[in-house]
């Protein structure tokens, strides 16, 4: 069904500018409660989870009739195994691996293609010199205000080789993938800490998100309100979860929900693509968050996704997956630098949301020209320049989905 256009909705600005997700999308899955993620006292059945993605994977090609098909390849864990289901379940598939090479980024193309040819499955790459020339058009396609936005180009480049498109979306989420953040949060909170404490120090482990001056963002149409903004996390840890178990839960109900999956699915949907996320089929979906916290991640090693790389391992794949994997990740210091930080002058300058009264103009001024801008503030100024392109394709009806950004 066609997404309509979108109108003004200030609490979406503040969300998505405060917390990167905008929970008035309605979520393709379901919500969950505390309830969802209590554990059961058992070690996950490795070789059942095995079986629920391949058969996942059986049956959606099968239904699609699909005798080729595409896989967006970071070369991480989620990706790679998702891989090596499909060839095990489809000897005779023709696969098309895609990945990404960012300009003045890390590269990890080289080890993709070694897992792609392991895995007998073509390898594309698609080079991107300026991560930001197709926002416009990205942007129109999604109908909201995200910069962040790789899945366009890749689901763009698999257009052109195949009618199904399939990644390792859900791994994160449901077996304890963002490790980064659990190990600042158990340091940063106690078993007696209370459920706001608990809010504000979850809050704090999104580094990427989180700038000192959060509320001087806003002008007087948008009313933030950091209470608004703790109460909204609240239910995720106000319960009688572990720790970690209601980390597991808010990052469930946040990204996953409200930006990543909603929006795959308008960019797959736009392309006339059909998609698959085999590890986010209904079984696991229900079962993966009662999963034993320590059965998902080691804290003494900092490794995540315990079970998916059980897998890995009996399937003799894990040596293929870096131990530094970052992702489909730009970095976006060398972003800013090479392209951001003149389009966001461009843009913001004689802007239409500050005009507008949505955003502050004193807050642009004082930090766009700070020649050592932290990248927590890069990441809020292609915020605030994926907002400005929004509000000129839908409110003010003035620019071209077919604008590019140089």
């Amino acid at each position: 069904m066609e997404t309509p256009n979108p109108t003004v909705n200030p609490s979406s600005i503040v969300d998505i500018l405060t917390l990167r997700y905008d929970t008035s999308i309605k979520p393709n899955l379901p919500k969950k409660s505390w309830k969802d993620f209590v554990p059961i006292d058992k070690p996950p059945s490795i070789p059942s989870i095995e079986n629920s993605i391949c058969s996942e994977i059986e049956s959606n090609l099968e239904s699609h009739n699909s005798k080729d098909a595409s896989i967006a390849l970071s070369g991480g864990v989620d990706s790679t195994l998702v891989l090596s289901l499909l060839r095990k379940t489809n000897p005779d598939l023709k696969i098309n691996a895609v990945s990404i090479k960012f300009a003045n980024s890390v590269d990890e193309t080289p080890a993709a293609a070694k897992i792609a040819e392991r895995f007998e499955a073509e390898h594309h790459v698609i080079e991107l010199e300026n991560y930001l020339s197709e926002l416009p058009k990205a942007i129109s396609i999604i109908k909201l205000p995200f910069w962040d936005l790789h899945w366009y180009y890749v689901v763009k480049k698999a257009k052109t080789l195949s009618k199904t498109i399939i990644s390792g979306d859900g791994g994160d989420e449901l077996f304890g993938g963002y490790t980064f953040r659990y190990k600042k949060f158990l340091s940063l909170t106690s078993e007696n800490s209370t459920p706001l404490e608990k809010v504000k120090a979850y809050l704090q482990c999104h580094e990427r998100d989180r700038v000192a001056d959060q509320e001087n963002i806003f002008n007087q149409k948008c009313s933030f309100s950091w209470n608004s903004i703790y109460n909204s996390l609240l239910p995720f840890f106000d319960n009688n979860l572990t720790r970690l178990d209601q980390v597991y839960l808010a990052d469930y109900n946040g990204k996953l929900l409200y930006n990543f999956n909603p929006i795959n699915s308008r960019i797959v949907n736009h392309f006339e693509m059909a998609q698959l996320a085999p590890i986010l089929n209904n079984e696991l979906i229900t079962n993966a968050p009662h999963i034993p916290s320590n059965y998902k991640y080691d804290l003494e090693r900092g490794i995540g996704k315990l079970p998916l790389r059980a897998i890995l391992e009996q399937n003799n794949s894990m040596s293929l997956v870096s131990k530094e994997k970052l992702g489909f990740n730009v970095n976006t210091i060398n972003l800013w630098k090479s392209y951001g930080h003149n389009l966001c002058k461009e843009f913001l300058d004689n802007s239409r949301i500050v005009k507008d009264s949505w955003i502050n103009e004193d807050w642009i001024k004082k930090h766009i020209d700070n020649p050592d801008l932290d990248v927590k503030y890069v990441n809020k100024f292609l915020g605030l320049l994926a907002l400005e392109i929004w509000y000129r394709l839908f409110i003010t009806k003035e620019m071209s989905s077919n604008t590019t950004l140089d």
